[in-house]
């Protein structure tokens, strides 16, 4: 057995290699590769305690994708220098091995190798004609030759799982499309539906807009359909509380009675009733202090 270390920079994964020279019958190469099988199965315990299959402990690998982890592949190249024929060995040999390659079918156009040993033969021959880049690998179970590198992987599941992904994508450029169209379609609807100044006849703002909704409807129900420019502009009410003040002023505050005009048929004041009673007597009225002495009749008659 010849192992070949992965080289993850040319995409090569880690390979057995059994070099065939035509002597050993095919039940001999089966129980080889039953050999190979119980190795690839066998499992110890890492250094981190848990259960590994010993391989992955001298040699890495990528992990895989759930559900399709193989073992390493198995190269068997064929030297022809002994007498059997390789055509007729590799027919029989892949019908003994069967159990060991043979991956699950899936409706969706691709085998499933989980746990599976995949075995790829090609002639000493061909592989120094045409170098491993050539199609001159054959995969048990595979109809025709591949390059190395698709005979050891699975060239029929990533082609499924480039197609769905391409579909993903466009489903999801789709719904991305109906949402900017739904958007759009909403935001001409809300544009319509932007209320208009009464004052100047411009469109509201959205803070505007906000500003009357539902705390800028006056004292009838109505909204105070007014930009902020109108709004401004319009003369303010007074406030409340002044208001309030005045009018308790208004009510406490008297004029004197000296100022106040008495209306025909109203009652008179306290002075005038005092002149009303003296009118006609001799008797002088009492000068002011500092000024002329004036009679009352006299005042009430020039008053007349």
């Amino acid at each position: 057995m010849h192992r070949r270390r992965p080289a993850p920079e040319d995409g090569v994964p880690l390979l057995f290699v059994e070099i065939d020279n035509c002597f050993e019958s095919t039940q001999v190469l089966a129980a080889k590769i039953d050999k190979y099988m119980r190795f690839c199965q066998r499992k110890v315990k890492d250094v981190d305690g848990k259960e590994r299959p010993m391989w992955r402990t001298r040699w890495w690998v990528p992990d895989g994708r759930h559900g399709d982890q193989p073992h390493p592949p198995l190269l068997l190249v064929f030297n022809r220098i002994g007498p059997r024929n390789p055509g007729t060995v590799i027919a029989w040999l892949a019908e003994l091995t069967e159990r060991h390659w043979k991956g699950t079918w899936y409706e969706d156009g691709f085998h499933m190798y989980d746990g599976k040993l995949p075995i790829v033969v090609t002639g000493m021959k061909q592989l120094q004609e045409h170098v491993p880049a050539g199609a001159v690998f054959r995969r048990f179970g595979r109809p025709r030759n591949q390059p190395l590198l698709e005979a050891t992987n699975n060239p029929r599941r990533e082609a499924h799982e480039a197609r769905k992904q391409a579909e993903y994508a466009a489903r999801q450029e789709e719904h991305q499309e109906e949402l900017r169209r739904i958007a759009a379609q909403h935001k001409v609807e809300r544009e319509a539906s932007r209320p208009v100044c009464a004052g100047c006849g411009t469109r509201f703002t959205d803070a505007r807009w906000r500003a009357i909704e539902p705390a800028g409807w006056d004292a009838h129900g109505r909204p105070n359909r007014t930009c902020a420019t109108t709004a401004s502009r319009a003369p303010s009410p007074p406030n409340a509380k002044q208001s309030r003040l005045s009018t308790s002023i208004r009510s406490t505050t008297r004029a004197c009675p000296s100022r106040r005009s008495v209306a025909p048929g109203s009652p008179a004041s306290a002075a005038d009733v005092r002149a009303a009673t003296t009118a006609g007597q001799d008797r002088p009225a009492r000068p002011r202090r500092g000024g002329a002495r004036i009679a009352v009749g006299d005042l009430l008659r020039h008053s007349a």
